[in-house]
């Protein structure tokens, strides 16, 4: 029987302490509501479903696993546009499997975009990392992610261990369903320390600093019919979207 590790918590309060020490850091749901300045039920209404997602063609392991919306946004201080629709792109020294593609993924939809939630979370976090990094301006990529168990296995990070070549990553689990594995593993980029923890609550959030940890998701199987472990990733970089 393989251990399952709880996440670690950080509690609110404790938050930028931790990211500057230890380089990420857990929320709960009800923590991720404070910092946003809504109630659960509005990260709920963000929720997909595998419907609203689109098949990933990319995955050079010729997988079928994974479907994904992607979409762009700019942060001036606490005013968020959304950029014209471009390809997702990452350099091979970020992505060994996928890096030097420009990737043309389906936009996130208007029905998601237009929550009032939505740039509520987006304008909290590029607070949150201006408190670590200040910056006049935030490149923000939205990522979409369902993996299911098409295959029979599902990977989240089909890549491994890596970095995304941003400043702050953040993901958060929405739904996990029928399955198992799935467990989160973050190291020192330049040290032995490390963790693994299963994210399991939905609207918790993982907070990384990608110039000083890795991080992956170890594959997924199932345990039921339509199992999956749906994920919203938010990348934050200052200077521009990679590739420009």
């Amino acid at each position: 029987m393989v251990a399952s590790f709880t996440a670690p918590l950080t509690p609110l309060p404790d938050l930028l302490p931790r990211m500057a020490t230890r380089g990420y850091a857990v929320l709960s749901r009800n923590d991720v509501a404070s910092l946003v300045g809504c109630d659960t039920a509005a990260l709920d209404a963000l929720a997909t479903s595998g419907d609203d997602l689109v098949e990933d063609h990319y995955l050079r392991d010729g997988g079928r696993y994974r479907k994904r919306r992607h979409s762009c946004f700019k942060q001036v201080d606490d005013a968020i546009e959304q950029v014209p629709h471009r390809a997702h792109w990452q350099s091979q020294e970020y992505n060994a499997l996928h890096g030097g593609m420009r990737r043309w993924f389906e936009p996130i939809t208007a029905a998601v975009i237009e929550q009032p939630v939505w740039q509520h979370l987006l304008v909290a976090l590029g607070r949150l990392f201006r408190e670590l990094k200040p910056t006049d301006a935030w490149f923000v990529e939205a990522h979409q992610f369902r993996i299911d168990t098409t295959d029979g296995i599902g990977r989240p990070t089909p890549e491994g261990a890596h970095r995304d070549g941003v400043d702050f990553v953040a993901v958060f689990l929405v739904d996990r369903a029928g399955i198992s594995g799935g467990e989160t593993r973050v190291f020192e980029a330049t040290g032995p320390d490390g963790q693994r923890f299963t994210l399991s609550e939905p609207w918790s959030l993982l907070l990384l600093d990608d110039t000083r940890v890795i991080h992956e998701s170890t594959p997924i199987q199932p345990l039921q019919d339509g199992a999956h472990r749906d994920t919203l990733v938010l990348t934050y970089r200052s200077g521009g979207f990679q590739g420009d």
